[in-house]
Formats: structure tokens, C-alpha cells, sequence
């Protein structure tokens, strides 16, 4: 065999080798994703049955508590209807006994009397005078066995048919919890989750999102409300955080079973501002810029250069002071002090009056007037590369979206440099205005 055929084969063979080594890599990969599907079933399976058991531990007991409940109330029923028709009964029998007693009284004396009427007439004439004075002829009413009460008890035997038919549609066992989390997407300094309904049958009216930042830690409650997204931040970059989300219908309490648990993390650090302009004070984070006095009009930039090309900048205001047409929120391509807007040129940016501003230059396009609680946004993308009219340098165009109260414009950014991240900035000139950026 020639050294060329010899080559070929060898390193046709070396390809199949790493073809085979590629295709057992992914083979065990995809038996790792088996073995854990199969964890999840045993290990659902599990922790369903013993929510089920605790539940209808729980539940027989509440029963039986309000069970026995009923029961002493009905007794105790039974028994102040008694005490309360038995007392005249009482004093009845009481009146009887006396009347009884008197009469039996009167009977010995009456035999005595006569026994000695011979010897002792007096005795004759004492007791006919005492009979006059008792009344033996006045009895006592005495009620009836109609008249007199006769307790029983009312039993509702459908009470067991209503109860047997509830018990029978009591809970139910789903192969899979109607919600899951279909998407986790970084952000600087935070996670946006989306998530959506895999049960049709299944109507939320609210979702519930929860996170924690390790398993040994609660899960906690960042989200509730009828969004099928939200952005959690305070995320510190490169950790994983587990989030899972459940969702309840329109009137009711309970909610459904939790999403599988995802893991997401961001390797994006948060936005801040910079700290140590005269006229803003910041929060501990450096995510929020509060605009407390009207003296220094400068410009407040960010940290650093953290916002890039496919990524949202979102700035949301918190509260607002007085309007003035230099007022600005938006980026640009680096910080240049001694300006009190962001109204110039390598910069872009919308003023609270909704005018949006490109290299120094208002657009017609106009968005709607900044008020407490609006959400600004900035989307862009790198479209093209291209030369100057007079060929000193290159071009690079920005498709630019920026968006406020449910409205967008959308232009073309040119700039003369490039630049692979952008710093972003505000400027107020009243105070009371308060930015907070993610």
C-alpha cells in the first residue's frame, strides 16, 4: 500500500474515531437527560403522594373537628330545650307533693279525731274547722303527654350522598403542572422569565413567581400579577438562581401546582449610575438617581459603558418634578462634562416632554409626556457599515427603537466610531425626579 493510501486511511480513521467519540458524548448526555427525566417522575410521583396524604390527613381531621363541633351544639340544644320545659314540670310536682302531704296530714288528725270523739268532742270540731280551711277541692294543672314536649332529631341522610359526590371530585393528579417557564433571558444585573400555559383547560387569572438564590434557601415571592414575564432584579452575575411559577383562575384562593423548577443566571453586571455628581443622590444598589436640588445642572452618566447592541436598557420614573425642555434620558457614547443635556452630538436620548433628540437634533416624530410610573426602553441593533460623503472614516448605522407608554419610535443612529457598549445618562433641571435603570 503507498504512503498516500496509508495517510488517507489514517486519518479517515482518526475522523471515525472522533466521530464515535462525539456521538458517545452526546449518547451519554442524552442518557443523563433520561436519567434525570426519570428522577423527576419518581421524585414528583413521591412528593405527590405525600401531598395527597397530608392532605386528607389534614382534611379528615378539619371533618372530624367540625363534625364533633355540630354534634355538641345539637346536644347542648337538646339539652337546654329540656331544662327549660322540664322547670315547670319541676314546680308542678312540687305544688303536687305539698298538696300530698297536707292531705295525708289531714287524714291522721281526721282518725285521730275520730278515734277519741267520745272522750274528746273538741277534737271533732278542730279538725272539721281546719278541713274548711284547706282547699280540696283545687288541684293543679297538669299538662298532658300531648302537650308536653317530645324531643327527637331531624337527620339529613343526604348529607352523605352530597358529601360522597364532593369527596369524589376532590382534588385531581395532573401529569404535568398547567405553567411552565419557557424562557430565561439575562439582563444586566437581573433575569427576565417568561412563562405560559401548557393546559388549555387551565384559565389564570394571576401568576405567582417565585426564586431563590441557592437550595438551601426559601423560596421567595417576586411577582404577582397577570404578566406572563417579569424581569427579577438585584441578580448577582454568575450565580444560578432557581425561579418556578404557578397560577390560580378568577375568584379563587388556591393556586396550582408549581412549575419545574429552571435554573437561569446572568453573566451580565447591573447598570449603575456614578456616584459623586452634585444634584442626585443614589440608592445603595446605584440602580435609582434621585434628583434632590436644582443647583448643578450637569449631566448624571453611568458607571461604566454596560449597555450593548441587543440588549434592553429600561429606565422606569419613580416620581417626577417640573418639566424643562433640556431634560434628558438616554445614552450615548461616552460621558463629555460641562454639558447640562443630553441633547448633543454621540448621544441619543427622549426629554420628559416626549421629544426625541438624535446627535443633538429633535425628530417630528414625538413620544408621549413622561409621568410617575412610566417605562422608557432603548432597543438597538448594528444594521450596516458604510463610509462618510467625504470618505474621512467609516459609518456605522444603528437601528434605534425607543419606546414609552405603549408607543415607539424607530430611526437610524449614525456615528463616525464604533463602539461595542454604550454609557447611558440623565439630566434633570428641577428636582424631584427620580430614574431607576435595569
Amino acid at each position: 500500500m503507498e504512503s498516500a493510501d496509508l495517510e488517507a486511511l489514517l486519518t479517515e480513521a482518526k475522523e471515525s474515531m472522533e466521530a464515535a467519540r462525539n456521538y458517545r458524548t452526546e449518547l451519554q448526555q442524552r442518557l443523563l437527560g433520561l436519567t434525570q427525566a426519570r428522577r423527576q417522575i419518581k421524585d414528583s410521583a413521591a412528593q405527590t403522594r405525600d401531598t395527597l396524604k397530608q392532605h386528607f390527613l389534614d382534611v379528615k381531621g378539619a371533618v372530624i373537628k367540625l363534625l364533633d363541633e355540630r354534634l355538641q351544639a345539637l346536644i347542648q340544644e337538646v339539652d337546654t330545650i329540656a331544662q327549660e320545659n322540664i322547670k315547670p314540670l319541676d314546680e308542678c310536682q312540687k305544688l303536687l307533693e305539698q298538696g300530698v302531704s297536707t292531705a295525708e296530714d289531714l287524714l291522721k288528725d281526721g282518725e285521730i279525731a275520730l278515734s277519741c270523739m267520745a272522750q274528746e268532742p273538741e277534737n271533732l270540731c278542730n279538725f272539721t274547722n281546719k278541713a274548711m280551711h284547706i282547699q280540696l277541692d283545687s288541684l293543679p294543672e297538669v299538662p298532658s303527654l300531648v302537650e308536653a314536649p317530645c324531643l327527637s332529631a331531624q337527620l339529613d341522610d343526604s348529607f352523605l350522598s352530597a358529601a360522597r359526590n364532593h369527596i369524589s371530585k376532590h382534588c385531581t393528579v395532573a401529569s404535568r403542572p398547567p405553567i411552565l417557564i419557557e424562557e430565561l433571558i439575562e439582563r444586566p444585573g437581573g433575569i427576565l422569565v417568561r412563562w405560559c400555559k401548557v393546559d388549555d383547560e387551565f384559565v389564570a387569572h394571576d401568576y405567582r413567581l417565585q426564586c431563590r438564590k441557592n437550595v438551601a434557601s426559601h423560596f421567595e415571592d417576586v411577582y404577582v400579577g397577570s404578566e406572563s414575564e417579569f424581569i427579577v432584579l438585584h441578580i448577582d452575575p454568575n450565580i444560578d438562581y432557581q425561579f418556578r411559577v404557578c397560577g390560580r383562575g378568577d375568584g379563587r384562593h388556591e393556586w396550582s401546582p408549581w412549575s419545574v423548577s429552571q435554573l437561569g443566571k446572568t453573566t451580565l453586571v447591573p447598570h449603575e449610575w456614578c456616584s459623586g455628581f452634585e444634584g442626585y443622590s443614589l440608592s445603595s444598589r446605584r440602580n435609582i438617581a434621585l434628583r434632590n436640588d436644582s443647583v448643578s445642572h450637569e449631566v448624571l452618566y453611568s458607571k461604566a459603558a454596560t449597555y450593548s447592541s441587543g440588549q434592553t436598557l429600561t429606565f422606569r420614573v419613580e416620581s417626577v418634578g417640573q418639566l424643562d425642555k433640556r431634560d434628558s434620558i438616554g445614552v450615548c457614547v461616552e460621558p463629555q462634562f460641562g454639558y447640562e443635556s443630553l441633547q448633543r452630538d454621540k448621544a441619543v436620548c427622549i426629554s420628559t416632554s416626549g421629544a426625541v433628540f438624535v446627535n443633538g437634533k429633535e425628530m417630528t416624530n414625538q413620544l408621549p409626556p413622561i409621568t410617575p410610573g412610566s417605562t422608557i426602553t432603548f432597543d438597538m441593533e448594528v444594521v450596516s457599515l458604510g463610509t462618510s460623503n467625504n470618505n474621512e472614516g467609516p459609518i456605522h448605522k444603528r437601528r434605534v427603537t425607543i419606546g414609552s407608554n405603549n408607543r415607539e419610535v424607530v430611526f437610524d443612529w449614525m456615528l463616525e466610531q464604533t463602539c461595542d457598549s454604550l454609557y447611558f445618562g440623565c439630566s434633570f433641571i428641577h428636582s424631584g425626579w427620580k430614574v431607576l435603570v435595569f
